[in-house]
């Protein structure tokens, strides 16, 4: 017998933004019902968590400390050509998700973890880390900005971050670029980052060829249950 937490894992493949958001709040609810019953009422509850994985539909979104400033076109541009945008209340900057590209939703309750926001901040960007070096792609930390960067001229980011805690409940967490359409990026400023020596990258423009996504979700699920030490539910 393991005292492991037991995380449950989901797949909703390919899922509006708005959609996986209100899911996302829905399992985060459910987190907070359970911590709350077991402070208060007998006997104990069992406390679930979970882990999503997904794909969006092509969609812009921006946290609480972005600047609409980096959005380069306006709403009505946007949803002309195809996007959905949504103000929403992550940490972070402006962001693209959209096909080919896999989103993780850590859905936790890190009182049953630990009690620290930058260690698991740092432990989403070492998933990611891990996960590349299984596709032979060396990928690293950049001081000053979150999410995982790849070295060189330019410094390229294949992975944004962006948190949302209550309670010590998690929601949201890292966009990885896949075999993701980078052109998209050019319609905002990712992350707020303008500088001309860092850029946005994927693993297939790193490898030169598209990578299967359902292997990719088996390396992502099994790196992510060794980093933060957690057995899956059966």
């Amino acid at each position: 017998m393991t005292n492991k937490p037991k995380v449950i894992l989901e797949d909703l493949k390919s899922i509006s933004y708005k959609k996986a958001w209100d899911y996302q709040a829905t399992k985060m609810d459910e987190l907070k019902e359970i911590k709350k019953w077991n402070r208060h009422q007998e006997p104990q509850k069992e406390q679930k968590h979970y882990l999503l994985l997904c794909e969006h539909n092509p969609v812009y979104t921006i946290g609480k400390s972005g600047s609409m400033d980096h959005l380069l076109q306006n709403e009505e541009e946007l949803e002309k050509n195809g996007f959905e945008f949504f103000k929403i209340n992550r940490g972070g900057d402006i962001t693209y998700h959209g096909p080919g590209q896999l989103t993780v939703y850590p859905i936790l309750d890190l009182d049953y973890f630990f009690h620290d926001v930058h260690k698991y901040v740092r432990l989403l960007e070492e998933v990611v880390i891990r996960t590349l070096e299984a596709f032979d792609i060396k990928a690293q930390r950049e001081e000053s900005f979150t999410g995982v960067w790849i070295d060189g001229l330019p410094k390229r980011k294949i992975c944004a971050i962006g948190v949302h805690m209550s309670r010590w409940i998690t929601m949201h967490g890292f966009a990885l670029n896949v075999n993701t359409d980078l052109s998209h990026f050019g319609n905002i400023v990712p992350c707020g980052i303008d500088s001309d020596d860092k850029t946005v990258t994927s693993i297939e423009q790193e490898l030169g060829a598209p990578v299967d996504m359902t292997k990719l979700k088996e390396v992502v699920s099994e790196v992510f249950a060794e980093v933060f030490d957690f057995d899956y539910a059966s």
